[in-house]
């Protein structure tokens, strides 16, 4: 995965350790809307929290929201406002922990409801926050009020206009030239107000602009302050691909600019894999019981959201070097279950260490395998593919020794070429590398490259395929 030059920026700034004086470590939500006390940690200055509908993304922000005190003059968020007793639902012994930076120091401190108050307020460290649920943003024609602005003969009365910055901001995240934008007040209803923007020389109001245009523009008005903690909700609400990454991006830049704090929800592929593994956590539910696991890769993530239905055994590996050679093993020995089954990549190791302890729980609701590259210790619940090693490393070490067998004639190129590219870049420090380097040099795909080296690595390694094949199949007869 390449990251972003922003997000590279905002990497480097952060490993310093010399930054973000203030900062939400980590937080724990106890009695809660299912939540029993599972903790989030916040290893990013910008967090993406992921899961299902209902899973609880929702209610960790709102948590965030109500761990501080606003500064004075200022509107503070309550936990009484997030989560209030109602007809239908009695909060009780409930409980909001969180561990937070000031400065040199550490600290936690919480809010609690033991019975029919919430005590703890004023206790809370004081910080600017900030909490807008992008998700909740509707079409200005839609809004309760704005239909009788549209219907009756109006003039605009006042308007805050964007600066140069934020339109610029508009426009790059947006990826179309504006002109100018603001926030206007009709004198029919000073209240509520309608966002106008300017391209090609016409304006355009809320209600007629693309309802992504109408995010983006609620969304830039809304200050990012220094030190602050901002927290998104639905952050890909109404966008598009390319303007959720490049949303992600703006986000980096201003974060490193003003060390400010962002934790965000989302579904969303494309802002998953803006951000590096450790700023990604996703909510695993089973049983119902909660867990947090940081570091997924987007390809699970979005397969744990699928409503698809998936072959018989789910089988779980680190990332697509190792999906593409266990589907190759697989194929060459293991035929009868491969059909059977689906290859995901998780991501980052303790992933898997999580996915395996819930396997060996029987917490999925379909068979499921899960495995270590072989450069990790043996753990519960999963499965350590063969070597010792990386995948990188095995297969290539592997084919040096059989002169890379056949592996030319499966990619269609010389011998002597095939020989020398990959024996070369086996001098590369970081094996992530091999496959890209040797591809380029034989002027073929990566993938190509990788998957006829795993098919020619297969070949006459029943016995090391074998403990594979049979662990699948334990698991489908189970």
């Amino acid at each position: 995965m390449i990251l972003s030059k922003e997000i590279r920026h905002l990497d480097r700034r952060w490993q310093t350790g010399n930054s973000w004086p203030r900062r939400l470590e980590w937080l724990e939500v106890q009695g809660i809307r299912g939540w029993g006390g599972q903790r989030i940690e916040f290893a990013f200055p910008i967090v993406a929290i992921v899961g299902e509908n209902g899973s609880g993304k929702s209610t960790l922000l709102q948590a965030a929201a109500c761990a501080y005190k606003s500064e004075t003059g200022e509107v503070g968020r309550f936990a009484s406002e997030f989560f209030p007793d109602t007809a239908w639902d009695s909060v009780r012994a409930a409980e909001v922990r969180f561990g937070y930076t000031e400065g040199p120091s550490h600290r936690s401190g919480s809010v609690r409801k033991p019975t029919l108050r919430w005590n703890g307020n004023q206790e809370r460290p004081i910080r600017r926050v900030q909490y807008v649920d992008l998700s909740r943003i509707q079409p200005v024609s839609a809004r309760v009020g704005y239909a009788k602005i549209a219907k009756t003969a109006h003039h605009e009365s006042s308007a805050r206009a964007f600066d140069t910055s934020q339109v610029q901001r508009l426009s790059e995240i947006m990826g179309r030239r504006y002109d100018a934008a603001k926030m206007a007040m009709s004198d029919i209803d000073d209240k509520r107000e309608i966002p106008v923007i300017t391209k090609g020389g016409i304006p355009y109001s809320g209600f007629h602009q693309g309802s992504g245009e109408t995010t983006i523009a609620e969304l830039l008005q809304i200050d990012l302050p220094r030190y602050g903690l901002v927290l998104i909700d639905e952050i890909e609400s109404s966008l598009h691909p390319r303007a959720q990454r490049r949303l992600i991006r703006d986000l980096a830049d201003h974060c490193r600019e003003r060390e400010v704090q962002i934790i965000l929800t989302t579904h969303s592929p494309y802002i998953l894999e803006e951000l590096p593994p450790y700023a990604r956590n996703y909510i695993l539910e089973a049983d119902s019981v909660k867990s947090i696991v940081t570091g997924v890769s987007p390809q699970f993530a979005m397969t744990q959201m699928d409503d698809e239905n998936y072959p018989e055994c789910e089988l779980y590996v680190e990332d697509v070097a190792a999906k593409v050679w266990l589907a190759e093993i697989l194929s060459a020995h293991g035929k009868e279950v491969f059909t059977r089954c689906n290859i995901v990549p998780y991501g980052a190791a303790n992933v898997g260490h999580a996915l395996g302890q819930m396997a060996e729980q029987g917490r999925f609701v379909r068979p499921t395998c899960v495995f270590l590259d072989g450069d990790n210790d043996a753990a519960v619940g999963c499965i350590v593919l063969p070597g010792e090693d990386a995948p990188e490393r095995v297969v290539f070490e592997d084919l040096s020794k059989r002169r890379w067998g056949n592996l030319w004639t499966r990619v269609g190129r010389d011998v002597a070429l095939v020989s020398d590219a990959c024996t070369n870049v086996m001098t590369l420090g970081d094996h992530h590398d091999w496959i890209r380097v040797a591809a380029n040099q034989l002027l073929c795909g990566g993938e190509v490259l990788w998957q006829a080296m795993c098919a020619e690595w297969a070949v006459g390694k029943k016995t090391m395929a074998q403990p594979i094949v049979d662990a699948i199949e334990q698991r489908l007869a189970a």
